[in-house]
């Protein structure tokens, strides 16, 4: 007979659990207490719930496997509930754990409870309360299946004080061996037959695509076609976006260079769409057919009712296509529209990259960053209108080494997914890029990274306001009211928690900044003023009526 908490804890660690991030309470004491003994997994004490969510959900997304944190009952479980939304939508496995008073006996009333089971069932794909020890196994055995299956997502246990101090003599349940079903052998032949009678086809990488083996298998079937590609803002990097056939990042809603890509195909091919993103593109009852491959099977809306489904292992799927489509030569593709759309496109691009005004250029900004970083390295991006910048000028050459969230879209998690990266990969460098807003929503988890003695940088843009409401604000013709506000002296702040501060006073020291921040070991904070006067005519008026006028 063993206690329950000791089971809990081993259950964990026959799931591969490495780390336990959170911040526990008095209702999570026997788990505290069993984790301590733990040899294979680490806790990663942070200062706030919200902010130990999001580094297990980036865990589970960087590495496949779920992310676990743990908090206590009440008020730590509540904040849980935005990390829980940001896993769900954005595909990420993830465990939380939380902590109860006593279910069989209670002496304090309704003090600090709440339902948490229902609380967390509408935001995650399985929440459950265990009601006796026996059933820990079983509960960890299923929460980590359904967190790790395709489509990924947060789940959630709730662990009774005294059901934690029972005994037991179960033991955990070994994982299973499990594949993933492979497609359809007549779903590819319509595919292929849809592809080889198209003109000009084009491949749309979105989230579902953003895989290990998918990208191997998507860059040799666009080596093999010559096919051009675009990507959402969850697919980048999947494909090197250097190749000289991707068309460019569906940042914008409608309206892009891209769009017009997309625009000139007579089949699109796309791949991991989900719906959790906005589209890259609108079908229409008679417009260009699409070919639907994933995991699961299209939501049908009335923007989008593909013709064809091909539903199985993705990497599987791109390797049969790829085994059974022509060569260009022997498919007599054409693709120079969108080749001639394409050249606008990177000319787009480079504008303003060399832009020396300060407050820095967002485009210049974005210019430094891709030059200062590595093939592997990995910026982690928080939310807010440089989302649309990076997503559109910064080529990824990896998968997932642009760290975004273009689901829940949340602001505050940018530093702890660098912290989480970091983790992940401990020897690349590692970019936390922020908002002011988004920063200082999470920006005590500084104390944290120092403590880790992590090697990070965050990079403030400062525009002491809500830059991307300001942003739509202006694009719907409303008074500039009611979002901007003032900041901490950054520089101090970083080092009031030991970390080393950085101040860009103009455009030509960011890129020295940058340099000092990536290969210095510790943890930096830059605070670099950032001018977004022209984001309104660029983004929603210039880029919208030249990419037209092609």
């Amino acid at each position: 007979m063993k206690k329950a908490s000791d089971l809990f804890v081993e259950c964990l660690e026959a799931e591969g659990c490495e780390y336990v991030f959170g911040i526990p309470g008095e209702e999570n004491l026997d788990f505290l207490d069993s984790l301590s003994r733990s040899e294979k997994i680490q806790l990663v004490l942070t200062r706030h719930e919200q902010g130990a969510g999001f580094m297990a959900a980036v865990y589970g997304r960087l590495t496949g496997k779920t992310g676990v944190c743990v908090s206590t009952l009440g008020p730590g479980a509540t904040n849980f509930t935005t990390s829980a939304a940001y896993a769900q939508l954005g595909g990420m496995p993830m465990l939380m754990i939380t902590g109860q008073k006593p279910v069989k006996k209670s002496k304090q009333g309704r003090f600090q409870i709440l339902d948490v089971v229902e609380m967390m069932g509408p935001i995650t794909k399985y929440a459950v309360q265990v009601v006796a020890s026996d059933n820990i196994p079983s509960r960890i055995r299923e929460a980590y299946r359904i967190a790790e299956e395709e489509k990924p997502g947060a789940t959630h246990i709730e662990l009774p004080e005294d059901i934690a101090d029972e005994h037991t003599a179960e033991r955990p349940i070994p994982r299973s061996a499990v594949r993933r079903p492979v497609p359809e052998e007549k779903s590819i032949i319509q595919a292929l037959e849809k592809i080889h009678a198209a003109k000009s086809p084009i491949l749309v990488i979105g989230a579902g695509g953003n895989r290990k083996m998918t990208s191997k298998m998507l860059t040799k079937f666009v080596e093999k076609t010559g096919m051009p590609f675009v990507t959402t803002q969850l697919g980048k990097g999947v494909v090197d976006e250097r190749s000289e056939l991707f068309m460019g990042c569906a940042a914008l809603s409608a309206g892009d260079y891209v769009h017009r890509a997309i625009d000139a195909a007579d089949l699109i091919i796309n791949v991991g769409h989900d719906v959790i993103e906005k589209p890259p593109f609108f079908m229409k009852p008679g417009g260009t057919e699409v070919i639907h491959v994933s995991y699961n099977t299209a939501m049908v809306d009335p923007v989008y009712f593909p013709q064809v489904e091909v539903i199985g292992d993705i990497g599987n799927a791109i390797w049969q296509l790829k085994n059974g489509v022509k060569k260009p030569e022997e498919a007599g593709w054409d693709f120079s529209r969108m080749m001639e759309i394409r050249k606008h496109h990177d000319a787009q691009i480079l504008e303003g990259a060399d832009d020396m005004r300060f407050p820095v250029y967002p485009q210049h900004a974005v210019a430094k960053i891709r030059e200062a970083m590595p093939d592997d390295g990995m910026i982690c991006l928080d939310n807010g209108v440089y989302k649309i910048w990076f997503a559109r000028n910064y080529r990824a050459r990896m998968p997932n080494t642009v760290l975004l969230d273009n689901a829940l879209a949340t602001m505050g998690a940018g530093l702890p997914s660098a912290m989480a990266a970091h983790l992940v990969y401990p020897d690349r460098k590692v970019l936390a890029i922020c908002g002011d807003g988004g920063f200082m929503m999470n920006s005590q988890e500084l104390e944290t990274a120092v403590r880790l003695k992590m090697n990070i940088a965050c990079l403030i843009l400062n525009d002491n306001s809500y830059g991307m409401i300001r942003w739509k604000q202006a694009n719907m013709g409303f008074k500039d009211w009611g979002l901007q506000y003032n900041n901490p002296d950054f520089v101090k702040y970083a080092e009031s928690y030991g970390a080393i501060g950085h101040r860009v006073s103009s455009a030509g020291e960011l890129p020295s900044i940058l340099h000092t921040a990536l290969n210095t070991p510790g943890v930096h904070l830059i605070d670099c003023p950032v001018d977004y006067s022209e984001n309104d005519q660029i983004l929603n008026t210039d880029i919208k009526k030249r990419s037209a006028a092609l």
